[in-house]
């Protein structure tokens, strides 16, 4: 039996495949698009042909999560963003942790006891500010492709804070840093900056943080930043951008092949 997370992000879709003994067999990561019934279909086929496993439905039991987890057609049930990416990150690190998940659309703060129980959650306001989308749309005001920005905010010489939480209002602010002379750099850090403080504020943070999710996995001089702030080491999963696919892929074990 193979056991499938499907994890329908507002950006990406993630997919998993993992064997009884949690053992991952194959993944895929695509643009979510306009067709998420479609691009989870595509991501399973993706995923098995990168196992090197044919595509069989009586030999897979699957549960999907994410923004778009119930317009998965082959799932056998679903469960919310906030479980599973809790028990991913508690499968890497099963001790009393604080996950903090940075995504396309939005911010999750989780806190878990020592058996993995969620004693805690806040997300963020509706609000693009301090996620995935926030960050690309600064991009493209600044006119760089969003994948140097992790290796750009490891330059800066200068510290620069913005004050502004709102994507449309610090976009303001960023042209007059432009204006002002302010380096590339400093300016990519101040933006790192504004999405950390985003999260710190969000809630009080357990001894041992764990950060995950798809900023994190293309830019992890944020991790970086927060070990600044917080004044302690924070932990990253193997793989941060598929902890939502690997927990529902957990889920799908448990539930079907009743483990613990």
């Amino acid at each position: 039996m193979i056991f499938v997370g499907v994890d329908v992000g507002s950006s990406t879709t993630k997919v998993v495949l993992l064997d009884q003994g949690k053992n991952m067999l194959g993944w895929s990561v695509q643009r979510s698009g306009t067709d998420f019934a479609g691009v989870a279909k595509s991501g399973l086929k993706q995923a098995c042909t990168k196992a090197g496993l044919v595509l069989d439905a009586k030999e897979m039991k699957t549960i999907s999560t994410g923004y778009g987890r119930k317009n998965v057609l082959f799932t056998d049930g679903d469960k919310t963003e906030i479980s599973c990416h809790a028990k991913g990150c508690y499968h890497y690190f099963p001790q009393a942790i604080t996950v903090i998940d940075i995504g396309g659309q939005d911010n999750k703060v989780i806190q878990l006891d020592e058996q993995g129980r969620r004693i805690n959650f806040k997300m963020n306001r509706k609000c693009a500010a301090g996620t995935g989308a926030f960050l690309e749309e600064m991009a493209l005001r600044l006119n760089i492709p969003i994948e140097e920005m992790d290796g750009l905010a490891r330059q800066s010489k200068e510290v620069i804070e913005l004050g502004s939480f709102c994507t449309v209002f610090t976009a303001t602010e960023v042209l007059e840093k432009i204006r002002q002379g302010k380096k590339v750099p400093d300016i990519i850090r101040g933006l790192f900056l504004s999405v950390i403080k985003r999260v710190l504020e969000m809630d009080l943070f357990s001894e041992q943080v764990v950060m995950t999710g798809g900023v994190v996995a293309f830019n992890p001089f944020l991790k970086v930043m927060v070990e600044e702030m917080i004044h302690r080491p924070v932990l990253v999963p193997e793989y941060p951008q598929l902890t939502g696919a690997i927990g529902a892929a957990l889920f799908a074990r448990d539930i079907f092949c009743n483990f613990t």
